[in-house]
């Protein structure tokens, strides 16, 4: 008998992947968490019954929120992670020597420990000194920070359903704003433009962050196993530019080895097709 991971993009649209064995599967207090093994993606972090992350593409996940960002502001030391249970975030982040400190809060403690045991290629690096982790609302947390806290907010949230309906919220992105220093940067997990469902949602959030950060961008990537693989993240400042300010040299100084990310993509991958850009400019009327 063979046992098939599927996945509904649309009620007409599925995603099916063969697995090889159903290593773990709790209900939390917040969602169901599967975590099953293929052979084309290798291990594959399914929560309510939607992809999260695999072995095979995360990187391009992982590096594309982080890095752009890094690379617009090489002086960011302190930064506030939003979500990202599974890890990857903050192991692209550690891999800068000049950060000295990141708040990685995480509503559902499963989901960390359960990726800690059989997703260590994207969480083995929870354990860097440098990395505060905290289970508790990221909104609640974000509410009672102290204005200017940190350099970077990385919102690393599953869509807005369930227990990430919040982080989608005016409320929440204008604490984020008061929370950031003055040259401070907001990314985003943006949804896609291609199905309806995560079209209304990109707009909307886009329309709200639009009305609160002088900068407010787009950018895109390519993710065979998100629905559509076409998929997007938001970047918005109090005054950096993603393209203008870019500090390329000194970014490819570093030396980092990255799978996906490169300063030429940086610039490329906020070149929109036209019906995305469309998309974005009727959200903000």
């Amino acid at each position: 008998m063979e046992l098939w991971y599927t996945e509904e993009w649309t009620n007409e649209v599925r995603l099916g992947i063969k697995v090889k064995k159903h290593l773990f599967t709790k209900k939390s207090e917040f969602q169901q968490i599967d975590i099953f093994d293929s052979n084309e993606f290798g291990r594959m972090l399914i929560i309510d019954g939607l992809m999260m992350a695999n072995e095979k593409d995360e990187f391009i996940y992982h590096d594309m929120i982080v890095h752009p960002a890094m690379a617009t502001n090489p002086k960011i030391r302190k930064i506030l992670v939003i979500g990202a249970g599974d890890g990857g975030t903050v192991r692209e982040l550690t891999r800068y020597a000049t950060i000295e400190h990141i708040d990685m809060v995480e509503i559902d403690e499963v989901v960390t420990r359960s990726c800690q045991e059989h997703l260590p290629q994207t969480a083995g690096k929870l354990t860097d000194p440098r990395v505060n982790l905290i289970f508790d609302d990221g909104l609640k947390f974000v509410r009672k920070a102290d204005a200017g806290s940190y350099d970077l907010i990385l919102v690393d949230s599953t869509d807005p359903i369930s227990v990430g309906a919040g982080l989608f919220t005016t409320e929440f992105y204008t604490d984020c704003h008061r929370v950031l220093t003055d040259d401070g940067i907001l990314v985003n997990q943006h949804e896609s433009p291609y199905f309806e469902r995560d079209q209304t949602a990109m707009k909307k959030a886009h329309a709200k962050i639009d009305k609160l950060f002088p900068v407010a961008e787009v950018y895109q990537i390519h993710l065979p196993t998100y629905p559509s693989g076409h998929w997007l993240f938001g970047f918005a400042s109090k005054g950096l530019h993603p393209i203008k300010d870019v500090q390329a040299e000194a970014w490819n100084a570093l030396g980092l080895k990255t799978n996906y990310y490169n300063t030429d993509l940086h610039t490329g991958c906020f070149a929109l097709p036209t019906y995305v850009k469309e998309m974005l400019e009727d959200a903000k009327k």
